[in-house]
């Protein structure tokens, strides 16, 4: 659970005034996403639609998950996304060894492991402990309607435009090459070694917890407290949900669920109307997403529809309710932290959600290396939080 995400404690009657125009905005989104790049496009939009009403609904997340482990050991969170990279690698894997799934052409995120990994990754991990969310954390509680996340997600924008300036040439900074466990095993066995490590680390978080605690948390819910269209899910419901949706955008797309390259593009189009030449920019020369239609970018569109489904989610709990009134420290964190996830996800090439979930489920080695400098960042952002007035 990310720390801004909505705390589901009873019942509530569903806020039909934000379930019609959410559902309404994602029939309209799917329209133009079909007018603009065909029916996969509006489908993703329905993906993200999904997406966004498992993440809120089961309160999965990352930022708080990690935070919880590094301070508490406390490892449900953990092992719930490790069922779901275990899920994911169960048809990723095989696919990818073919370049096929369904009979559609698929590939992977499989990027260089360099030295903007390492710092991007570093800052990101920073950055989400400030801001209370990650790339889909962020994108899941603004659209669920809390207000402090909606200035992180600005921030996280700015943050990804500027990042795409290049003051520092992060992209000509040194990397050791690109590697993938796939191409190198082949389907079956990279598949039988990425279960079995999954299996490793989900007995390791087990062990911790335990030896800290006596016992660990389950993964399941009280299925008398739980609703499949109220909420809230188990976590291990919000694995098996994400899970799917990575598995139907790389069916529907031809490659993994990524989140942050939207972000960069919104900015850019944002600077571009205003009159500034990003065009002109090494990054986005070649880009013709610039140039185009929003609703032809499918990570745009998933994100556009995981907003509107976390919208309906928290309608349907009866807990859409935007504050106004929040502290100027807690909101400072909250720009800041959004920054810092910005250029951290444009250096490592994506988020929780692009650089990790996917980038492991793609057998990619730079997907290992983003967690373990992310969590690094976790544990020195956990420290700053204090700073802001915000629990450690």
């Amino acid at each position: 659970m990310s720390l801004a995400a909505p705390a589901l404690t009873k019942t509530r009657a569903p806020q039909t005034v934000v379930v019609a125009p959410a559902v309404a905005a994602l029939v309209a989104l799917a329209i133009f996403s079909a007018r603009e790049a065909g029916w996969r496009q509006a489908v993703l939009a329905c993906v993200g639609f999904f997406a966004g009403l498992a993440l809120y609904h089961s309160s999965f997340g990352f930022a708080f998950a990690w935070r919880r482990m590094l301070i508490d050991r406390r490892g449900r969170a953990i092992r719930a996304q490790l069922v779901m990279l275990a899920l994911a690698i169960v048809v990723f894997f095989p696919a990818l060894a073919q370049g096929s799934l369904f009979g559609a052409d698929v590939s992977g995120f499989v990027n260089p492991v360099g030295l903007a990994l390492v710092v991007g990754s570093f800052l990101f991990g920073v950055g989400m402990q400030l801001a209370g969310g990650c790339g889909s954390g962020t994108l899941y509680t603004a659209g669920g309607g809390n207000t402090r996340m909606i200035v992180a997600l600005a921030a996280f924008v700015a943050g990804s435009l500027a990042a795409t300036a290049d003051p520092l040439r992060w992209r000509s900074w040194p990397d050791i090459g690109a590697w993938s466990l796939v191409e190198t095993l082949g389907g079956t066995w990279s598949l039988v070694v990425g279960l079995l490590a999954l299996a490793v680390c989900y007995a390791a978080a087990l062990a911790i917890e335990r030896i800290r605690h006596g016992a660990a948390e389950p993964l399941g819910l009280d299925i008398a407290r739980s609703s499949l269209v109220a909420g809230p899910w188990p976590l291990v419901g919000g694995a098996v949900a994400l899970a799917l949706v990575n598995v139907a955008t790389l069916a529907l797309a031809g490659r993994p669920w990524g989140i942050t390259y939207g972000f960069a593009l919104w900015g850019a189009k944002i600077a571009a109307a205003i009159g500034v030449d990003v065009a002109a920019w090494p990054f986005w020369q070649g880009e013709s997403a610039l140039a185009a239609n929003l609703f032809a970018d499918s990570t745009s569109v998933m994100n556009f529809g995981l907003m509107l489904g976390a919208a309906a989610a928290a309608g349907l709990a009866g807990a859409y309710a935007p504050q106004a009134r929040i502290p100027l420290p807690s909101l400072a964190a909250a720009a800041l932290g959004g920054l810092l996830m910005g250029v951290g996800a444009r250096l490592a090439t994506g988020c929780n959600i692009g650089a990790f979930f996917s980038g492991l489920a793609s057998g990619s080695a730079h997907g290992l290396v983003w967690a373990l400098c992310a969590f690094a960042g976790v544990a020195l952002g956990a420290r700053l939080r204090p700073l802001f007035g915000l629990s450690r």
